[in-house]
């Protein structure tokens, strides 16, 4: 095996030995105060800045759409001027789309994922804290532009000729344009080291058919992101390309203004099973253990999270119905958009199958995630609808699509993932969840969600457009208007119940133990919270549920847990082979370093140049990423083999 240039054979050693815990610490123990918090690689901590990063962000959102809700509530109702308004939504889109639905997924799969793979970090963790700070200097950026009036004001999809100089001459498309290529860095920096940490970094024994179900949606949405999202970042700088440097990419006239709905839905469509497949991973994955028993058809659904993104790529047209396209082409993308409910209706089906033969346990990540499974089913009805030519041709740009793509985006991102919350909550934090507050919590949220977003379908139908700040009286749509509105709040009380629950629990919750939920995966080998090194010995896992294989019909226990590979000459993880994970090299993993948030900062730098024209800081952000980018790559000292621990 391969070690940073030189060969030896990994000590095989009993891992609950207080000196060889004592000295992984040690190991894997990050500098404190400050300077260690901003330097820090290690994926919980990373994890954690995710979440709790993402969920500032839908209190904001939320709280935006409280606010043109209330507009919208009575006929007549001037709150906001146009102008107030169109940024106010344009704002909320954005924020619930990309900076909340898949930050927050990611910040689970960033603090799960070494855990049920039985490694002790992703393959690149310098990767994975540029991909943070990216992150959150987008939404800043973006953020401090509405603060002072200069917000998105063409809906969160930017629709040309209204998004060009001509139409739009402030400064509000160029913020957010820049801002989308900026946040696109983060998610194709943290995709590929998804991809790369499924690939080689599994424990021995953990085989393809082994992986554990959170991995297969995270994996499948990063792949599908390194192909997707470089298409809208390149659509995004040509805008900005269009606005400041005279180009004609999407101008009337000169360039092809469909272009830019092209390239926008060949991103935004693959999006939405992007923020969509890795919640179903995370139901799929905690679901059997509320049942009590093991997930119905594992390799359908799988396979099926496969092809739901593969054919993900082939449906954005469905997008683009009205605007005038030959219909043979329309006809493709329509069949398309039909046949992708299949895939999702195995899901369904496994979901079902498996709370039916099992026992359920009525806990509240159960609540959850049973209501997830029946507002997926209405949301895939909706969207199968606008698959259909005619149908859609009645739809489109009614609130109806505002009622499906929120049953999307809420029903099945939201719902699963404070399910989650409540499952991981114990691993986090080492302390258990208010189950009683947790109930009230869901019912209010489940109640309110469907009194304020069901109505929605009937405005639509009754002709209710979508982006209009106010309306007359009369159209029949007051009293529909109005149950939304009391709805919307009704739900964010329940979300308000949620962060109670939170910050109660943190502060003086239950201690979990182990775990506390009796689950199978490698996560609750390990205490509550992980220790910095997550596993003092490499697992070897057997089967797909390491920790109930004594409870298995007709097996025996194989998967080991407290021996195995110690891997304490610094700080070391195994490599395993992509298909079999057979172990064939070991990895050095880089120490905490300043490196990446000072590369977001050159980057940024660059960012801020070309937005203000400050070409100077253009330039110098610029050659400080180069030079942040010389310093990431520079060889560094070879560290020497520490001692092993006594008797290893």
């Amino acid at each position: 095996m391969s070690v940073s240039g030189y060969e030896r054979a990994p000590a095989i050693a009993d891992g609950s030995r207080p000196e060889l815990r004592r000295h992984l610490e040690l190991l894997w123990e990050g500098e404190g105060g400050f300077i260690g918090w901003l330097s820090t690689v290690d994926h919980k901590k990373i994890g954690i800045r995710y979440i709790v990063t993402a969920f500032a962000f839908l209190v904001i959102g939320g709280l935006e759409a409280l606010i043109f809700r209330i507009q919208l509530a009575w006929p007549n109702t001037h709150l906001l001027t146009p102008e107030q308004y169109d940024q106010l939504f344009s704002t909320h889109g954005m924020t619930m789309i990309f900076l909340y639905a898949f930050p927050v997924l990611t910040g689970f799969s960033v603090y799960v994922w070494p855990l049920v793979i039985g490694a002790r970090d992703l393959a690149l963790p310098r990767l994975n804290a540029l991909s943070y700070w990216l992150y959150l200097a987008a939404g800043i950026f973006m953020y401090a532009a509405f603060l002072v009036g200069f917000g998105p004001n063409d809906g969160w999809f930017n629709y040309v000729p209204y998004a060009s100089r001509d139409y739009n001459g402030g400064p509000n498309m160029d913020v957010y344009a820049l801002g989308m290529v900026l946040l696109g860095i983060s998610t194709t920096t943290g995709a590929v080291n998804f991809v790369v940490t499924f690939l080689r970094l599994r424990c021995p024994g953990m085989s393809i058919n082994r992986v554990p179900m959170v991995t297969w949606g995270t994996v499948t949405a990063n792949a599908a992101n390194i192909f997707a999202v470089p298409a809208v970042s390149l659509a995004f700088f040509e805008l900005w390309c269009d606005r400041n440097a005279g180009t004609h990419f999407f101008t009337p006239h000169e360039g092809q203004v469909l272009l830019w709905q092209h390239l926008f839905w060949m991103f935004a469509h693959p999006w939405v099973y992007v923020i969509v497949l890795p919640a179903m991973g995370m139901v799929s994955e905690a679901l059997p253990v509320f049942t009590r028993r093991p997930l119905v058809g594992y390799a359908a659904v799988a396979l099926g999270t496969i092809a739901t993104m593969v054919l993900g790529f082939g449906v954005w047209v469905h997008h683009m119905f009205a605007t005038g396209l030959p219909p043979i082409s329309m006809s493709f993308f329509s069949a398309a958009s039909i046949i992708i409910v299949i895939p999702s209706a195995v899901a369904v089906f496994a979901w079902v199958a498996t709370i039916w033969l099992g026992r359920p346990v009525f806990a509240t990540t159960f609540l959850f995630f049973a209501g997830f499974v029946f507002l997926f089913t209405l949301a895939g009805v909706s969207g199968y609808m606008t698959a259909s030519l005619p149908v859609d041709w009645q739809l489109t740009d009614t609130y109806f699509v505002v009622a499906h793509i929120h049953y999307v985006l809420i029903g099945i991102n939201v719902f699963p993932v404070i399910g989650a919350t409540y499952y991981w909550f114990p691993k986090m934090t080492g302390k258990l969840m208010d189950e009683r507050l947790g109930r009230w919590n869901f019912w209010t949220m489940f109640l309110g969600f469907n009194l304020g977003f069901f109505p929605m379908h009937i405005t639509g139908l009754l002709g209710m457009p979508r982006r209009i700040y106010t309306y007359a009286d009369g159209m029949g749509w007051d009293w529909l208007n109005l149950i939304t509105t009391l709805g919307s709040f009704v739900f964010a009380a329940g979300v308000l119940l949620f962060f109670i629950n939170v910050v109660i629990s943190y502060r003086r919750g239950r201690a979990a133990g182990d775990n506390p939920w009796d689950a199978p995966s490698l996560e609750w080998s390990t205490s509550s919270p992980p220790p910095p090194y997550n596993f003092a010995v490499i697992p070897t896992v057997a089967s797909r549920y390491p920790l109930w294989e004594g409870r298995m019909p007709g097996s025996s226990r194989q998967t080991i847990t407290q021996s195995g590979l110690v891997l304490d000459h610094g700080k070391e993880q195994i490599g395993t082979g992509p298909l079999d994970a057979q172990a064939d090299i070991i990895l050095k993993t880089p120490e905490d370093t300043l490196v990446p948030l000072i590369l977001c900062l050159a980057v940024t730098a660059f960012f801020v140049g070309l937005l203000l024209h400050w070409w100077w800081l253009g330039i110098a952000g610029l050659a400080a990423t180069g030079l942040s980018l010389v310093w990431w790559h520079w060889p560094r000292e070879e560290l020497g083999e520490t001692a092993e621990p006594e008797n290893a």
